[in-house]
């Protein structure tokens, strides 16, 4: 190698390990909005094949497909029309019972505050004499702004999300042709079969969270009326919702569930802990294996793992996303390595 050369490559190796560098720092700062970027893709991965299947209806007479633009927007007035179904049956009797739950809360704050003092563990005090003393008025409407700056964003963040994949499964087709274009000719075949099996992976996902929440949320809210427990409604959609949420959702789901439970009797909250862990015990076994293991593909130990490393790396979102995220890299893992060690072989 002559001189010239050296120092060409050293000149390359410092501009791509700069280039690096500055890529990493320029994702860091970008962190959240990539976030928004990858979870807006992985629902419009997840709704491709929805998307495929309306398209090929054949609506008109000379069979023509139905155009992919009212394909997304079928799906998308579909899911405001069941979410304002669900809101129109639920929010009357939700917001009753949750302005009873308000009413009655310095009862049940009370009642929580006495049996820590007859422990032994604070001293005997009611609710409303602790409520002068929580807070300066000041600092009180400063976490008033701050709250609603933050439901603000929260707000802004999952419109983002529910509009961007709209725009990502309009362009897929020419998403997907330049993401082969990305790939060398002889290796395009190969790419094309992981997008493939990718798309399938996360749709069944996708598919599996929304029919374990819908389970969990409606058996919740009707087990809970049977016991007794007052909020039925508003338990039910919270363990609904909890259910998206894997391994801590269900469990933070439970407790107010079980205190609602124990201001009726002792043994309404017993009941209610059982069912919980009854609802619990079958979905681990049977919902989840059928739906997440069989469809998915993903072992219990690689989901255990995934939701380890993505509730350390991202918190809560990490945990969300650790399951579509795993079995992603377990397509690509099977397909550049397994496969190729086999024809090898």
């Amino acid at each position: 190698m002559t001189e010239a050369e050296r120092n060409r490559a050293i000149t390359r190796a410092v501009t791509m390990s700069l280039g690096g560098i500055l890529l990493v720092a320029v994702a860091y700062q970008l962190r959240d909005v990539l976030l928004m970027v990858y979870v807006s893709a992985l629902l419009a991965i997840g709704l491709s094949p929805v998307v495929r299947r309306i398209e090929r209806n054949r609506l008109t007479p000379r069979r023509r497909r139905l155009p992919r633009w009212l394909a997304i927007l079928t799906i998308y007035v579909g899911f405001l029309l069941v979410v304002a179904l669900m809101l129109a049956l639920t929010l009357p009797p939700l917001f009753e019972q949750f302005r009873q739950l308000a009413d009655n809360m310095p009862t049940y704050m009370n009642r929580g505050l006495n049996v820590l003092a007859e422990r032994g563990l604070i001293r005997r005090t009611t609710w409303t004499s602790l409520l002068p003393n929580l807070q300066a008025p000041g600092a009180l409407i400063s976490n008033v702004f701050g709250a609603v700056q933050g439901v603000v964003g929260v707000l802004g963040a999952m419109l983002t999300v529910l509009i961007l994949p709209f725009y990502f499964l309009l362009e897929s087709q020419s998403i997907h042709a330049w993401f082969l274009r990305l790939v060398r000719p002889e290796n395009r075949a190969q790419a094309d079969r992981i997008s493939s099996d990718v798309t399938i992976k996360v749709g069944a996902w996708l598919g599996g969270q929304l029919l374990l929440g819908a389970i969990m949320g409606t058996t919740a809210t009707i087990g809970f009326w049977l016991i007794g427990v007052p909020y039925f409604y508003v338990l039910g959609l919270v363990a609904g919702i909890g259910e998206m949420i894997p391994v801590v959702g269900p469990i933070i789901a439970a407790v107010p569930a079980i205190l609602l439970g124990w201001t009726v009797s002792p043994q309404t909250a017993l009941i209610v802990m059982f069912y919980c862990w009854a609802q619990q015990f079958v979905e681990n076994n049977l919902l989840v294996p059928r739906i997440m293991e069989r469809q998915v593909g993903i072992s219990p130990a690689t989901i255990i793992v995934a939701l380890l490393v993505g509730s350390t790396l991202l918190g809560l979102v990490g945990a969300i996303l650790a399951v579509p995220t795993a079995a992603i890299m377990q397509v690509v893992f099977q397909e550049l390595v397994v496969k190729e060690d086999q024809g090898k072989k």
